[in-house]
Formats: structure tokens, C-alpha cells, sequence
């Protein structure tokens, strides 16, 4: 417990019966995943974890309602592949070595040891034979020959880039990765270095990865984050002269997706890192323009690109000519505008554009109106106009609309080679490389003689050296390491230098799908027909904050290995679900910091696992999230010994007396109603409604035991089903009771229920009665009732007589099976 509430007393100990079913379930495999099982094939899959050093409620809450919905599929008669792992490289194991002086490989697989005990302890249906370790290398070896395989299909190169850099952490960060400014792990100001880096280039997929026809079930949330961040936008590539200012390069190039507002551009903006910025800045104007540039790249480009941040800019002295209506137009700099999009350059137009507007405002800059709506007076805009109208203040253009002026200009454009029509999108290439020794070793030599070659594939694994220092220079341990970078050159055998950065452990989750249906080959990445017969992935559980990088990085993987006849699938995950966050009991996020955390170790040496599993599923949605309750963990534990209680009576005492055909009856509605209830919501993942539906049948079954109305078949039949029902959730308890009243072990090789909707129907219903749409009468009617019965009793209640005397009748509408609204004036 967390806060010192005295903990509810279980009827049972749930200690020792999660670790005597834990134990048998291991020693007789019964988790343990045949290919050859001749059931149909359902590969479900939760995101693993990163071996920190200790599960907590966070983790529980996104693992074991996972784990019960595998069960469930379990149930319906699939052969189910649910799988766990460890996402075992990155920079904090490497952090706690430079911090405490232990080896990156002695701190991760210690705390995989420790994370393995835990997980162990939720009861999962894990088969730990297909367990994967990313950091072994067994396991990074197939990221090095994937790499050389991407790089002689042209998908991985090398090139000179602008990156985000931690000094502190000293190594490139992604733009997700920064946070208002900071490094999100140790809260550093990032800055920005110019590194020869690898990169991926996920850019050639990127219409592939803005169809999503072959996705079943994903939601729309992820999908509409991964379009934006792909970006793709269809305009017109313009060049703006520059011939005037003397330099050999004659124009700055623009992408525009409405070139129709061409001559309303009053100014241009570079980024600032713009390699153009130098060349045309004045004198002047440069001491202003270089401390602008060095506060800009020190900001995140998510920071810069922010709508909320106040746009700021520099004008550089110099200017650019608009070659549709030879105006001169003046070039600033400013931070909202970045080099890795479009072309780096933009032209403001403030009359149609909101950011372009703000810019304008502040720095005193034309605002000129080029589209104009159906009534406009001439006035200057409060607000961009951004809607459709007809182009004014444009020369040859005028009185077109602005659909007509989008092709007139872009053809005339085209014509006199200003320009052309293009298509930009906002996502940029993957830059894999880390500067950092806990990762997988980029497998590429550099010899003098020869360039860069990929080591040889017999050659793999380029081992992770043992004896590396680590410390925080900038530069990977292993660029220090004389025996690492050593090496021979591939091509010709003369003294070669190996790659002394690491690829990003995005590298690892990108594939791990595929390892987890052969972990144990050793004839490539994955044995090709265990690959076939699993994949995809037939559900996928994770966070949400996945959905641009993850989740877009492993659906181009797949699609990359698919061109390259590895696989024949196009998406690695049909469906997806996103669990919400579990909060602390002051509905704060859980940290350390905040002294929030809960360690379920704690609790479950009070109360068991199957306590703390119901809880998480029951707080609510469970993409919602919801608080941890001391209070709500207990009410699970007082239900649970209600189940043990109901299940422990002795059935034979209620053959003592005649049963009650109405209750027999009752009860069997109820019970088939659940069943049908559970079955929908658990396939929904609809946790918290599946456990009140079971809540609401244990109530029953006090109800009917107490008065001793059905008699014990029905009660069995009962206790049997509530029991198949509830092993999903409470898999150690749903065990011992299924033992205890004399069924064969296992029950977690049992169907699930089926139900019969006739025996679910509702003999009665009741029958809303409304006047004008407000609710005048309840009346319980049969369940089957027919339409002109149901308009006669509505019209016949003393409550809606009231309502309805001296009035003209105009209309009744009926909805079946729930109400009557009578229409009067």
C-alpha cells in the first residue's frame, strides 16, 4: 500500500497460489508456443520494456491487461504468440556506467534479471523460450546485416548534417527528444554540430507510408500524427532573383502550395542556417544576424516550429526580386523557418497567411490582400484571409479565382523556367547514427585506398569491445578504443578504420516482430516460413507517443525487407490499441521525483497478483488511464473474497428444497448475458465493463444462494462459466477455484463460454413514454412487444393523458424495444 490505509485481509493466500500455479504453469509448458499447432495462428504483441532496473504500476498497467486479452484470444481457440523482450540498449545504461562505475552490460542485464523475476510475477502467458535481448549479440548482429543489406539496396549512406547535440549527455538527440529547449533526459540546453552521420532513407517511402488501406484497426489519432509528420504537400517550386547582389548563385529557391498569392509576397525568410544567410548578409547587418543564428541552433526544431512560440527574425540587408511583378522584396531570417524542410525558404504573405501576418505586424512590413472574398470593401485584413475568392492586385491575373490562378501562374511559371510544380514533404531521411558505445555497431570500414565498404557477412557481429572507457569527451568510447577501430579493409586487406558510431536503438524495435517468431535461428534474422505463418502481427498494444517514431520506423523496415523479397507483407501491425497512462493516487503522472511511484512488489506480497491485475483493468478505459487508489485496490480484494466465497459453497445444499422456475429462468438470463457482455468487452478490450458485468452475476448468485431458488446444476453451470470467464483477468486465483471444485487442470486450456441468445433475451422491457420529447411514464412491457401495442399502452397512461387532453394529436414515433414520443400542439 502507498499511503498507510489499512489493507482488506484476503479470504485466501493469494501469495502462495500465485507461485504454486506460477510454477506449475512453467514446469509443465503449458505457455510454451508450437509452430506445428494445428489451432489458427493469433500473434499479439505489447511494446517491451526497457530493462531500467524495476517494473512499476506503469509498467503493470500496460502488461497485464495486454496479457489478458492474449489469454482471451487463447480462449477463442487460437494457437496465441505473446511474446516479451527487453529494448536492452541505449544512453542511460551507458550513463550508469560513466556515473557508477559499471560496465553498460553488467547494469542491463542485471536489471534484465531483476525485470524478468517481476514479470514473471504477473502471471503472464509469456513463453520465455522466445524471449529476446536486444543488447546480446546473437540478437545486434542481425541490425549490422540488415544494415548492409539497406546500404546495397542505396537505403543507407552517409552524409554531412546539421544535429541536435546534448553536451552533457554528448551525443545527438532527436528532435523528439528535446523538450522547451533541453535535453529531455537531463535537462541540458541542446545546442547544434555539423557531423558526418547515417541515415536511412525512410523519404523514399513516404507516399507508401500515407496508405494505410491495409491497416485493419488503428486509431485515428496515430494515424493523423504520422500524415502530419510525413508531411506531404503538392505546390510549385518558384525562384526569387538575386543576380543584383553580385554572387555566383542567382536565385533563392521557394516551395508554395498557393503560388496564386505570388504577388502579395512583401518579404522572404531564410533559415537561419540557410547557406545562402552568409553570402547575402550586409556588413551592417552581421553581428545582429550571427547571435540570432547561434540562439537558433540552440533551439529544437519542434520548439521552433511551435505555433504557440512569438516569431522573431533579423533582416539580413539585402533583397530578392519577384520575378511576376519585379518587385523587390526584403530577406530576413527567422528560427519558424528550417533547412531539413521545403527549401529552407519561404515567402511571406501576410494577407493569407496567419504566421506570415504576425511577422509582418511586428516588423512593420507590407500586407497586401491578392485574394480577395466575394465582398470586400479594400480595407486591410484583421485576420489572414484564407478561404476561396478571386485573385485582385495581380496583374494578368485578375478576376480569376483562385483555383483558376493556382494553374495559370504555376503553367506561366513553368514556361518561362522559374520554376516547376513539385511535391515536399515535412518528413526527413533517419538519422541513425549515436555517438555512444551502447548500441549496435555500425558494420562500415573507411580504408584510404578504397572509401567505405560494408564489413563482410561472415565477419558479423562487430562485437561491442569489453575493455571500453567511458567517459563523457563527445566522441563514442569506441573512437578511443585502438584494437576497436583497427581493423583490415574489406576490399583490399590494407589497414582499414571501423565506424566508431552506433546505430539507434530504434534499429533494434524496428525488427523485434520478426526475431520473436524464430528467436533461436541462426540462418539469418528470422527463419523465412515461421515468418510467414506469423506475420503480421495480428495485434499490437503500446503508448501513443510511438506514433512518429516507432511505429513510422518499423512500418518502413517492413516495407524496405518486402522490396527486398524478405517478406511478403506490406504493415507489421494490423491492429493497433493505446493504453492510457496509469497516474498516482494525486492523479499526478508517477515519478520519482513526485514520490508517487508505486512498486507492485509491495502489493503484491500483501494481496497477489490477480488483485492488482483487476484493479488496473477496472479503474476505467483502458485507453483512458486513470489514477492508483489504495481504496479501489481494496474494493477489488473485498469482491475477490466474494468470488472465493460464492465458489466455495457447497452446491449440494441447494438440492435441500424444490428450486423456483422463475429464478431458474432469471439466472440463466443473467448468466447468458454476461457471457455474451464479457465476450464483447473483452474483445475490446473493454477490461473495466467486462470485471462490473461479472460483479453484477456474483450479485446475482448471492442473491439466488441465499434464497435458495435454483438448484445445483444450475449453480455448477454457473460457478464453471463465471470461472472461465474471470481467468482472463485473475489468472492464479481463476486456477485454484476451477481445481477446487473438481475440474481438470488447466482451465487456461479451456474455451470460453458461449451463450444463447434466446436464453439472454428479455422477457420484459421498459417502455419510455415522452410528450414533446419529455419523459412522462415507465412502463414494463414484454420484451417482444409489437408496435400497435405499444402505441396503445403509451396512449392509454393516466400520466400521458394528462399531458396530452385537449391537444391535437399530430404524430407518435415508436422505437422498438425502447420508447413511445407522443407529438401533440
Amino acid at each position: 500500500m502507498t499511503t498507510g490505509q489499512r489493507q482488506v485481509e484476503l479470504r485466501f493466500d493469494a501469495v502462495a497460489i500465485d507461485r504454486k500455479w506460477q510454477e506449475r504453469w512453467e514446469r509443465d509448458g503449458i505457455y510454451r508456443v508450437e509452430d506445428e499447432d494445428p489451432r489458427p495462428k493469433w500473434f499479439e504483441m505489447t511494446m517491451y520494456p526497457y530493462p531500467s532496473g524495476d517494473l512499476h504500476i506503469g509498467h503493470w498497467y500496460a502488461l497485464a491487461p495486454s496479457d489478458a486479452h492474449a489469454r482471451f484470444r487463447r480462449m477463442q481457440g487460437y494457437n496465441v504468440l505473446h511474446p516479451i523482450g527487453f529494448d536492452a540498449f541505449g544512453l542511460p545504461a551507458e550513463n550508469a556506467a560513466i556515473s557508477r562505475g559499471i560496465h553498460p552490460y553488467e547494469w542491463t542485464m542485471s536489471n534484465v534479471d531483476n525485470m524478468r523475476r517481476q514479470l514473471r510475477s504477473i502471471g503472464a502467458v509469456y513463453d520465455w523460450d522466445r524471449e529476446v535481448v536486444c543488447c546480446l549479440p546473437e540478437y545486434y548482429r542481425w541490425n549490422q546485416w540488415f544494415f548492409i543489406k539497406l546500404y546495397e539496396q542505396g537505403l543507407a549512406y552517409r552524409a554531412k548534417a546539421p544535429v541536435v547535440w546534448c553536451p552533457s549527455c554528448q551525443t545527438v538527440l532527436a528532435n523528439e527528444q528535446v523538450l522547451n529547449g533541453v535535453c529531455e533526459r537531463c535537462d541540458t540546453p541542446i545546442t547544434r554540430r555539423d557531423l558526418e552521420q547515417w541515415f536511412l532513407r525512410i523519404t523514399d517511402y513516404a507516399d507508401q507510408l500515407l496508405n494505410f488501406d491495409t491497416l485493419e484497426e488503428w486509431p485515428d489519432k496515430i494515424l493523423t500524427m504520422q500524415r502530419n509528420w510525413i508531411g506531404r504537400s503538392e505546390g510549385v517550386e518558384i525562384g526569387f532573383d538575386i543576380s543584383e547582389n553580385g554572387l555566383d548563385e542567382r536565385e533563392i529557391k521557394t516551395f508554395t502550395t498557393r503560388i496564386d498569392t505570388i504577388f502579395g509576397v512583401t518579404f522572404l525568410v531564410l533559415a537561419p542556417e540557410h547557406p545562402l544567410v552568409t553570402l547575402l548578409t550586409s556588413n551592417s547587418r552581421r553581428e545582429e544576424v550571427e547571435a540570432y543564428i547561434a540562439q537558433a541552433r540552440r533551439t529544437s526544431e519542434i520548439d521552433r516550429l511551435s505555433t504557440d512560440k512569438d516569431k522573431t527574425g533579423v533582416f539580413i540587408g539585402s533583397y530578392a526580386r519577384n520575378r511576376l511583378n519585379g518587385e523587390q522584396v526584403p530577406i530576413y531570417i527567422a528560427d519558424y523557418v528550417l533547412t531539413t524542410y521545403g527549401t529552407g525558404a519561404v515567402m511571406g504573405v501576410p494577407a493569407h497567411d496567419s504566421r506570415d501576418l504576425a511577422f509582418a505586424r511586428k516588423y512593420r512590413l507590407p500586407i497586401r490582400t491578392v485574394i480577395a472574398p466575394i465582398e470586400w470593401d479594400g480595407s486591410e485584413p484583421k485576420d489572414a484571409y484564407l478561404g476561396e475568392g478571386f485573385m485582385t492586385n495581380s496583374g494578368a491575373y485578375d478576376g480569376m479565382t483562385d483555383q483558376e490562378g493556382m494553374k495559370a501562374v504555376a503553367n506561366d511559371v513553368e514556361r518561362r523556367g522559374w520554376g516547376r510544380r513539385a511535391v515536399t514533404y515535412r518528413l526527413r531521411d533517419w538519422l541513425i547514427s549515436r555517438q555512444r558505445y551502447w548500441g549496435t555497431p555500425i558494420p562500415m570500414v573507411y580504408c584510404d585506398a578504397c572509401g567505405v565498404s560494408p564489413v563482410a557477412e561472415v565477419d558479423l557481429p562487430v562485437l561491442l569491445p569489453e575493455d571500453a572507457e567511458f567517459r563523457p569527451t563527445g566522441e563514442s568510447p569506441l573512437a578511443i578504443n585502438a584494437d576497436f577501430v583497427n581493423t583490415e579493409c574489406p576490399q583490399c586487406g590494407g589497414p582499414g578504420r571501423r565506424e566508431t558510431d552506433t546505430m539507434d536503438t530504434f534499429m533494434d524495435s524496428s525488427w523485434y516482430m520478426l526475431r520473436y517468431c524464430s528467436p533461436r535461428y541462426d540462418g539469418g534474422p528470422f527463419a523465412p516460413q515461421a515468418a510467414s505463418d506469423w506475420m503480421p502481427v495480428r495485434q499490437y498494444t503500446g503508448g501513443a507517443e510511438h506514433a512518429v517514431m516507432h511505429l513510422l520506423y518499423s512500418r518502413f523496415f517492413i516495407k524496405a525487407l518486402r522490396d527486398m523479397d524478405m517478406l511478403n507483407i506490406d504493415e507489421p501491425f494490423l491492429r493497433l490499441f493505446n493504453q492510457g497512462v496509469i497516474l498516482g493516487q494525486d492523479h499526478e503522472k508517477m515519478s520519482k521525483s513526485r514520490g508517487n511511484v508505486v512498486n507492485p512488489d509491495d502489493v503484491i506480497d500483501q494481496v497477489g497478483a490477480d488483485a492488482v491485475r483487476c484493479f488496473l483493468m477496472f479503474i476505467g478505459p483502458w485507453d483512458q488511464g486513470g489514477p492508483w487508489s489504495d481504496e479501489g485496490i481494496n474494493g477489488v480484494v473485498r469482491w475477490l473474497n466474494r468470488v472465493w466465497t460464492v465458489v466455495e459453497q457447497d452446491a449440494a445444499l441447494l438440492d435441500q428444497a424444490p428450486s423456483d422456475p422463475v429464478a431458474v429462468r432469471e439466472t440463466q438470463r443473467v448468466l447468458h448475458q454476461t457471457i455474451r457482455k464479457c465476450y464483447q468487452e473483452l474483445d475490446r478490450f473493454k477490461f473495466n465493463t467486462a470485471i462490473a458485468a461479472l460483479m453484477e452475476l456474483l450479485n446475482h448468485l448471492n442473491k439466488v444462494w441465499n434464497d435458495r431458488s435454483v438448484d445445483s446444476s444450475i449453480w455448477q453451470e454457473c460457478v464453471e462459466k463465471f470461472l472461465l470467464m474471470l481467468a482472463p483477468m485473475a489468472p492464479h486465483v481463476a486456477e485454484e477455484m476451477w481445481e477446487r471444485t473438481g475440474h481438470a487442470y488447466s482451465i487456461h486450456q479451456q474455451l470460453f463460454p458461449t451463450w444463447d441468445d434466446e436464453l439472454a433475451a428479455e422477457e420484459e422491457i421498459t417502455l419510455v413514454v415522452q410528450v414533446n420529447g419529455k419523459v412522462r411514464d415507465r412502463i414494463p412491457v414484454p420484451a417482444g412487444i409489437a408496435e400497435a401495442d405499444a402505441r396503445e399502452l403509451a396512449l392509454g397512461s393516466q400520466r400521458v393523458q394528462s399531458h396530452i387532453d385537449g391537444k391535437t394529436l399530430k404524430n407518435v414515433v415508436y422505437v422498438p424495444g425502447r420508447l413511445v414520443n407522443v407529438v401533440v400542439g
